[in-house]
C-alpha cells in the first residue's frame, strides 16, 4: 500500500497560518502552496478554490481545536461565571503566545476573515457564520444557566450572549489594531456589567 499523502492537511494548516497572520485578501494560492509545500496541480486536486480552502480550514480549527477547548471550558459541571471567566482567560493566553511566535496579536481568525468577505463566495461566508454560532450557543449556555440560578431574570439570554461576545470580540479586535493585549484583562469586569453583576469580591489575606 503506498504512503498516504498529507498534502491536504498541509494546506488545510498554511491556510490558516497565512490568512490569520497576514489577511485574506492578501495570501493567493500560490503563498499557500509554498507554504505548505504541495504542488498548484495538488492544490486543485483537493479544492476548487481559495474559498473552499479557507472555509475548510476554519471547520478544521474548529473542529480539531476550538470545540474541544469550549466544550471542556463550558462544562455544564462548572459554575457559569467561572467558563466565562476561563473562556475570556483563555484567549488572552493563547493571543499572548501568537504575539510571541510572530511578534504582534492576532486577534480572532473568524472575525478577521469575517470583516473581509462581504462580497466572498457564499461558502466561506457560511463557514465563518457557523463559528460565530457555535461560540454563540457556549456563551448562551452559560447565561442560561445563571437564569437558572436566579441571576439574570427577565433578560433574553440570546440576546445577552451576542451582546457579551460581541463586546468581547470587539475588544479583541482593538487589541489587534493597537497590538496591546492588556486590553483584554479588563474583559471579564466588563462582561460582568453588561450583564448587570457585580465581580465577586476578592477575599483578603491576613
Amino acid at each position: 500500500m503506498g504512503r498516504v499523502s498529507d498534502a491536504k492537511p498541509r494546506l488545510l494548516q498554511a491556510a490558516m497560518d497565512l490568512v490569520w497572520t497576514r489577511s485574506y485578501g492578501a495570501v493567493t494560492v500560490d503563498d499557500i502552496c509554498e507554504r505548505a509545500g504541495v504542488k498548484k496541480g495538488s492544490f486543485y486536486y483537493f479544492f476548487k478554490s481559495k474559498d473552499e480552502l479557507v472555509a475548510a480550514a476554519l471547520d478544521a480549527k474548529w473542529d480539531i481545536e476550538i470545540r474541544p477547548t469550549y466544550d471542556r471550558i463550558f462544562s455544564a459541571s462548572r459554575p457559569p461565571l467561572d467558563r466565562l471567566r476561563e473562556a475570556f482567560d483563555h484567549v488572552y493566553q493563547g493571543q499572548k503566545n501568537l504575539r510571541e511566535k510572530h511578534g504582534c496579536a492576532l486577534g480572532c481568525p473568524f472575525s478577521s476573515v469575517g470583516t473581509e468577505i462581504i462580497a466572498a463566495d457564499k461558502t466561506l461566508r457560511e463557514a465563518v457564520q457557523r463559528m460565530i454560532k457555535g461560540k454563540l450557543r457556549y456563551f448562551e449556555s452559560a447565561l442560561r444557566d445563571l437564569q437558572a440560578e436566579g441571576q439574570l431574570q427577565g433578560q433574553d439570554a440570546a440576546l445577552l450572549a451576542k451582546q457579551v461576545y460581541s463586546y468581547f470580540e470587539g475588544v479583541l479586535a482593538q487589541a489587534r489594531i493597537a497590538d496591546d493585549l492588556d486590553m483584554l484583562q479588563g474583559v471579564y469586569g466588563g462582561a460582568l456589567k453588561l450583564l448587570g453583576l457585580h465581580e465577586p469580591a476578592v477575599a483578603a489575606t491576613a
